[in-house]
């Protein structure tokens, strides 16, 4: 799902490459958890990943497709169709409601739209949202609740992938447990592979396999 070769990737005006990641993969329905200290670029290669970011030097296939190499238009079209997003402050948008931001994707991809198997509702009610919350803003939801929002925005419509940035930063391990399972329960119906970023090792046991980002980049 995932393969990248000598990716190399430097800030604007700094002296030295922020990242150097010789090779890395993930396999199709592959949980991996990617963990290192603050600053060694953990954001930096899921941004490089999605486009966000152009590379510097090397490869980025995904979906056995030559990412990187394709032009600015065609990765956003790759993104919205085949990649779900989980953002550390989950970026919910602010006057829609838990509902109509989970549905936001499939405004912006036909595909998915063709693939959401199930509707919205059912499927905040699956991530752990009570059912009087589907229809409360961001700014009416708990922390936690927003979590499950922004984790049921990205699978919706059956993504490939799933890549997501600190997304249990601002909960205690108990309640980080609590959304990771059905995260999992959900992306393993549909065979999405999940790149998760944290720097809580502690969650590390609930996935297939960890990855030393500060490691692969010596």
């Amino acid at each position: 799902m995932i393969r990248v070769e000598d990716l190399e990737y430097q800030w604007p005006g700094s002296k030295a490459p922020l990242l150097r990641l010789p090779r890395f993969e993930l396999k199709p329905g592959e949980k991996v958890f990617v963990h290192g200290r603050s600053g060694s670029g953990k954001s930096t290669l899921l941004n490089l990943l999605t486009g966000i970011l152009p590379i510097d030097q090397g490869q980025i296939h995904l979906l056995d497709q030559p990412f990187s190499e394709q032009s600015s238009r065609s990765q956003d079209r790759f993104r919205a169709d085949h990649i779900g997003l989980i953002f550390q402050q989950f970026n919910l948008v602010p006057y829609l409601t838990a509902l109509e931001n989970v549905e936001l994707p499939l405004r912006f991809s036909k595909r998915r739209q063709n693939k959401a198997d199930l509707p919205a509702s059912e499927l905040l009610q699956l991530m752990g949202l009570p059912t009087e919350a589907i229809h409360r803003k961001p700014e009416d939801l708990s922390i936690g609740q927003q979590q499950r929002v922004a984790a049921a925005r990205a699978l919706i419509g059956q993504p490939e992938l799933i890549f997501a940035d600190e997304p249990t930063s601002a909960l205690d391990s108990h309640s980080a447990q609590q959304f990771l399972a059905p995260l999992f329960e959900q992306s393993q119906k549909c065979g999405t592979g999940i790149l998760f970023v944290s720097h809580d090792r502690a969650l590390e046991k609930y996935f297939d396999r960890s990855f030393d980002l500060e490691e692969a980049n010596q």
